[in-house]
């Protein structure tokens, strides 16, 4: 065996050797080059290299993946996220200089050669045979190109990425081959601008159009001489001559592309000598990738909006296939969020809540008859950032758009879906019941399937003495009474009410049916999100149709330089329920806000309607009302379900016990007026409900709500199922006077097993 020499170095007869290896293998290449069908090349064992012959044909070249911006419905930006920042253009839309620099520095010869510069090769064999290392290359633009398609293609599997760049024989013949079809199909300026568009410049930048917005905050066609030059050298290593974190490292090198370019001709030695005396000039603009950088505090809309391409099958047919099209990019996806109504959203918010609060509020709007999300927004910011109170987390969707793990259970905002369903069944609206202050339980409530059995002797109460029936349903609706619509679904069964919500699209925020048993069905213990009560608020509005909430108006994808149209999800509109049923119940959720718990979210200059709800021990309170144009839902809560808001401080104001008109209601209130502003204000149809004989004037004291303003909740603190058994507290206790000296009556009795299921804030479980 040859011995090396004492320096470490190859010996004379080794690199004598090498050099006739490489001579030998530049001779095949160039014999392949001719001769492309004769035979296998031979270059090395067995299987690691491929004949020409045994190649594909051509060079398979997979779309360049760019930024895609997503819009609000009246064109403007919302964000722009990608894969990879980057922006085709032609070639005619690149400086001169940058053209000329790139060609100077990796390739000057490029418009004297064909795919392979054998000039070159031979330099560079000769040059590293004599050296013993490899210390030249002599890939042309027109290989550097190619192997930036390998590259791509590979995409962001590093197993792949480091196929496509290995320094094999293998590859490199592979890389020679689509060199020369790519030269005769393409021609060398289209070469140059798939190159120029394709290459890394560091920073996140792709291709030189993001590189010029990146470095120099200006497009590629305004780059002057020195600008071009230091792009052109960041190709080699964009990491060791990054100008933002290595300015002397970048100037040097820099100045010697600008001394090239000199010296093959490129700019004259006056231009070369000018523009190395210039600084840098750098104007760095940071990286704006994701939901993140969203403006009008659309974050969480804009990941709603990722969510829905993930999961659509409209856009593939698996979700490997629409993660591939996201993030290959380069879509222009135009969205419902109407700016207004989104900026009239979150200042509400920010008026009523703070971030740092213990608890968090979520809002959003739906329009009725298109099912349209027009905003969506919550007082956590969107990030990653906990000391800064941010979160990923959007409360206002289901799980599997990117919310909670199961929603937040509603409390009495459920009751009005019952009515519907009762009213469908042919219940009147001046139905009565006796609704006691006090009453047993029912031995079994009929479900679709199966009864639900009470299997002990359990009883159920309202929250003081005083509110003893009959109740008619326009009263009960407006004060929640728990023991009429306890009574309601033992008289109509649960039934009825799955069909009424299977139609609105009411599921948990896991995605599942809403269980079949009482607490569920009449008192809202299992979670939902506000977008699922806006829609299925939205069908009261538009007179018993429901619409499914949609986000997406229009896509279209730029793939090169050619764009298309994208199919996009389409609301699907049915009928929930009859006119009569939804003009019957408007006008009952109109008397809410008119004389019951929701007065304080009442709109002054609109008609409108909703209701309040609140949870077992407070953890949670909502507001879900409608206008006959604009539906919407608020929550206020703690995610974990851990806050009880009880002597909290909520937005700077103190709130002895958090209720649904007193928090919620407001953000509601607030929220619908900046986004209504303006707009014209229809009217409901509404209906003639006999009132009842008049009942004694002290009944319902306070608010009325049971479940919500101070009046004894439905779902009021520290009762079980929302003051179902012993109630809770409402806003105040025995009197819903909502007095800070006012006490919480103990549970009757303790529930039994199984009683509440999901994820309730009651004994049902936990979010």
């Amino acid at each position: 065996m040859p011995k090396k020499r004492s320096g470490g170095g190859l010996s004379p007869a080794q690199q004598a050797a090498k050099f006739l290896g490489v001579s030998v293998l530049a001779g095949a290449v160039m014999a392949g080059i001719a001769l492309p069908a004769v035979g296998a090349l031979g270059l090395a064992a067995k299987g690691s290299v491929e004949s020409f012959d045994e190649l594909p044909a051509n060079l398979k070249t997979p779309p360049l993946s760019q930024r895609t911006t997503i819009l609000d419905a009246d064109g403007g930006q919302i964000a722009t996220v990608y894969s990879r920042d980057r922006t085709v253009v032609d070639l005619k839309d690149i400086s001169p200089y940058m053209q000329k620099a790139i060609v100077a520095i990796e390739d000057s010869r490029f418009y004297e050669h064909g795919a392979i510069d054998l000039k070159g090769v031979l330099r560079a064999l000769n040059k590293n045979a004599r050296s013993g290392e490899v210390s030249e290359g002599a890939s042309t633009l027109t290989q550097q190109y190619v192997k930036n398609v390998f590259v791509e293609e590979a995409g962001d599997d590093p197993t792949k990425v480091a196929q496509a760049t290995q320094q094999t024989i293998g590859r490199k013949i592979a890389e020679l081959k689509y060199a020369i079809q790519v030269e005769e199909e393409l021609g060398k300026k289209k070469i140059l601008e798939n190159y120029l568009n394709i290459t890394f410049f560091g920073q996140q930048a792709y291709g030189v159009e993001a590189a010029a917005r990146r470095y120099f905050s200006k497009s590629a066609k305004d780059l002057n001489l020195q600008e071009s030059a230091l792009l052109a050298g960041l190709v080699q290593s964009p990491s060791r001559y990054d100008p933002v974190n290595d300015e002397a490292e970048a100037k040097k090198r820099r100045d010697v592309v600008i001394r090239r370019m000199a010296q093959v001709g490129a700019v004259s030695q006056t231009e070369a000598d000018k523009a190395l005396e210039a600084p840098l000039g750098l104007k760095v603009s940071k990286p704006k990738n994701g939901c993140i950088t969203a403006v009008n505090d659309a974050g969480f809309f804009c990941d709603y909006v990722r969510n829905v391409f993930l999961n659509d099958p409209v856009f593939g047919k698996t979700k490997e296939d629409r993660a591939r099209i996201w993030n290959q990019g380069g879509l222009t996806i135009r969205t419902t969020l109407d700016p207004k109504a989104q900026g009239s959203v979150q200042q509400s918010l920010k008026d009523h809540i703070y971030t740092s609060d213990k608890v968090a509020a979520a809002t959003t709007l739906v329009e009725p008859g298109t099912g349209k999300v027009v905003a969506m927004g919550q007082s956590k910011p969107y990030g990653t950032n906990a000391k800064q109170h941010e979160t990923v987390i959007n409360y206002s969707v289901d799980f599997a758009m990117g919310g909670s793990n199961f929603g937040f259970p509603t409390g009495s905002t459920f009751k009005p879906f019952v009515a519907a369903a009762a009213l469908e069944e042919g219940k009147p609206p001046t139905q009565s019941y006796s609704a006691p202050f006090e009453m047993p339980y029912p031995a079994t409530v009929r479900g679709c399937n199966k009864p639900w059995v009470n299997d002990g002797d359990y009883k159920l109460e309202n929250e003081n003495e005083s509110e003893v029936g009959p109740y008619a349903l326009k009263e009960a609706m407006a004060k929640s009474v728990n023991t009429y619509f306890v009574q309601m679904i033992e008289d109509i069964g649960m039934c009825p009410v799955v069909t009424m919500t299977d139609k609105l699209g009411v599921v948990q925020g896991n995605g599942k049916k809403i269980p079949e048993v009482p607490s569920s069905m009449t008192l809202g213990s299992t979670g939902l999100s506000p977008l699922t009560m806006a829609s299925a608020y939205a069908a009261f509005a538009s007179r018993g149709m429901y619409c499914t909430p949609v986000a997406i108006e229009s896509i279209t994808q730029k793939i090169g330089n050619e764009q298309k149209s994208l199919e996009v999800p389409k609301s699907t509109c049915s009928r929930a329920m009859s006119e009569q049923t939804a003009d019957t119940v408007n006008t009952l959720l109109q008397g809410v806000v008119d004389s019951g718990t929701g007065q304080a979210a009442g709109l002054s200059d609109r008609a409108n309607a909703g209701k309040t709800g609140t949870t077992d021990e407070r953890k949670n309170a909502w507001f879900v009302g409608y206008t006959p144009n604009l539906s919407g839902a608020v929550w206020v809560g703690s995610a974990s379900q851990e806050v009880e808001m009880k002597n909290i401080t909520i937005g700077g104001v103190p709130h002895a016990l958090v209720f649904g008109g007193a928090v919620p209601g407001p953000i509601w209130k607030d929220a619908m007026t900046g986004a209504l502003s303006g707009k014209e204000s229809p009217s409901f149809n509404l209906v003639n409900i006999p009132d009842p004989q008049d009942r004694d004037e002290d009944e319902g004291d306070g608010e009325g709500d049971r479940d919500d303003d101070g009046n004894n909740g439905d779902n009021g603190d520290g009762g079980f199922i929302g003051g179902l058994i012993s109630g809770g507290n409402g806003n105040g206790g025995g009197n819903g006077s909502g007095g800070p000296g006012d006490t919480e009556p103990d549970p009757g009795f303790s529930a039994p097993e199984g009683f509440i299921r999901g994820a309730g804030t009651g004994p049902g479980g936990r979010d």
